[in-house]
């Protein structure tokens, strides 16, 4: 195989990173998105919710101690003059604005302190003697906190400071949170439930829309396939506004490579033309001239013309793998040639048997294809005995980023030792001159393998003889 080949070859099968389709990039990022401010609602939610029950709690609480104030005010008239005046004074309340307040340690509590002396002057029945420890408050204010209650719970607790005939008062009311904390769990878990089911609504969303919004794209993918298959000229620009200028580039790349081959075929054609009369000329002239200086010339006239059609044979195939949209069918080839082979080797009594289970086509020219495989099987059947076999299948290549397949062409003959394998794809060496032939078949086929970006090898068959593997470019199926 050339340098060309083995370099082309080696650069496609290099691995390729796979990256992550469009699709699930904008899936993920749209589903990461609604997961953390869905996630953050739900904080949100259950702390403003948490707020607004304190605030209720609190002025539930307010309530009790207003009631407690109007309890403890007692007031009645002072003097018998003509003018009336009244006297305010604290007496022990008998508050039972709740029946918790009456049962012992049932988690709702009030007391009535002395603010200079923190002496604990009327209690509910619920504390049982036990005191309420609750922070100092400042004149005038009234002050929400949670402290431990007689039983080790937490309590709510809202204080308020009074002055009543230059005293000073704390009255506070308390009340257990366990029911507190458990509606706002209660709240936060119908929350979370409501949250989840809107995140998969959202997502659900997102997949239809990035289906929806993704779909001209499989389009322009089709429309490509379609070109790259040859059922189409050019790719389809009925798109929306985004991808036309994607689709009319690649559009004009496709006439620009279709040019670009045409002028290539006629600079080959034009040049082919050019070198074949001079060389006739000589030829002829040697040939009438005699002589062994003739001789020569004619001898190097023909080297030379073998040449130049083997190197014009190169470039055209190296022009028409580029051209974008050809392809062929693999079967009704390999078909045509066995039976063809089948007709002339009728003598020999062969055995041929092609097997190929799924449908390929080969990303190139059928005229290629036909030449490659045609002179394998060809040289099979020289050196058969009597079996050849020939099985064409896709290539599972799964660190490979282009689609191959590989015809195997396999014969019971005599087989070749390693270094008869490496002198048989050289071009022009045979190894059995009894054979007719001009010993280009295999090195053509080694060159149009590499040219196509594929390989071509030999090894030894399951039967003794002489195996030939060819791998070529397939042309994907989308």
């Amino acid at each position: 195989m050339t340098t060309e080949a083995a370099s082309v070859t080696r650069e496609a099968s290099a691995p390729l990173k796979r990256q992550r389709s469009l699709a699930s990039r904008l899936v993920f990022v749209a589903a990461l998105w609604s997961t953390i401010a869905l996630a953050l609602a739900g904080v949100f939610l259950v702390s403003l919710y948490q707020r607004a029950s304190e605030r209720a709690f609190d002025a539930q609480l307010e309530i009790h101690i207003k009631a407690l104030i109007a309890e403890m005010l007692d007031t009645s008239p002072a003097g018998d003059g003509p003018t009336v005046q009244l006297r305010t004074t604290v007496r022990s309340p008998e508050y039972r604005g709740d029946p918790r307040f009456s049962l012992p340690l049932s988690g709702w509590y009030w007391t009535v302190r002395r603010a200079d002396s923190n002496t604990i002057l009327f209690a509910s029945e619920s504390l049982v003697g036990d005191p309420l420890n609750v922070p100092p408050i400042g004149e005038n204010e009234t002050k929400a906190s949670f402290i431990t209650g007689p039983t080790g719970d937490e309590i709510r607790v809202v204080q308020t400071r009074v002055t009543i005939e230059n005293v000073s008062y704390v009255i506070a009311v308390g009340c257990a949170t366990a029911g507190f904390w458990a509606d706002i769990a209660e709240f936060a878990r119908l929350a979370a439930i409501t949250l989840c089911i809107v995140g998969l609504g959202l997502t659900l969303a997102i997949l239809l829309q990035v289906r929806v919004g993704l779909r001209p794209l499989a389009r322009l993918r089709s429309s490509l396939s379609a070109v790259r298959m040859g059922k189409a000229e050019q790719i389809d620009e009925a798109l929306p506004s985004e991808l036309v200028p994607l689709a009319v580039e690649l559009n004009a790349l496709i006439i620009s490579n279709r040019e670009i081959v045409e002028r290539s075929r006629t600079h080959v054609g034009n040049l082919a033309h050019g070198l074949k009369t001079p060389l006739s000329v000589i030829a002829n002239e040697a040939r009438s001239t005699g002589g062994p200086l003739a001789e020569k010339m004619s001898e190097q006239a023909a080297i030379m013309s073998t040449q130049i059609q083997h190197h014009l044979e190169r470039a055209r195939i190296a022009a028409q793998r580029r051209v974008i949209g050809v392809s062929c069918e693999t079967r009704p080839v390999l078909e045509r040639l066995i039976r063809a082979m089948d007709k002339i080797y009728r003598d020999k009594n062969i055995e041929l048997v092609f097997e190929q289970v799924t449908d390929l086509r080969f990303r190139g020219e059928g005229q290629d294809l036909e030449e490659m495989t045609g002179n394998l099987i060809d040289n099979a059947c020289k050196w058969a005995a009597g079996r050849v076999r020939v099985t064409a299948a896709p290539l599972e290549d799964p660190g490979s980023h282009r689609d191959m397949f590989t015809i195997t062409v396999e014969d019971d003959g005599p087989g070749l030792t390693p270094a008869q394998r490496s002198e048989a794809v050289k071009r022009g060496r045979r190894l059995d001159e009894t054979v007719p032939g001009t010993g280009l078949g295999l090195s053509i086929v080694a060159d149009l393998a590499g040219l196509y970006g594929g390989s071509f090898k030999l090894d030894q068959s399951r039967w003794g003889g002489l195996k030939a593997d060819l791998t070529l470019p397939a042309l994907g199926q989308d």
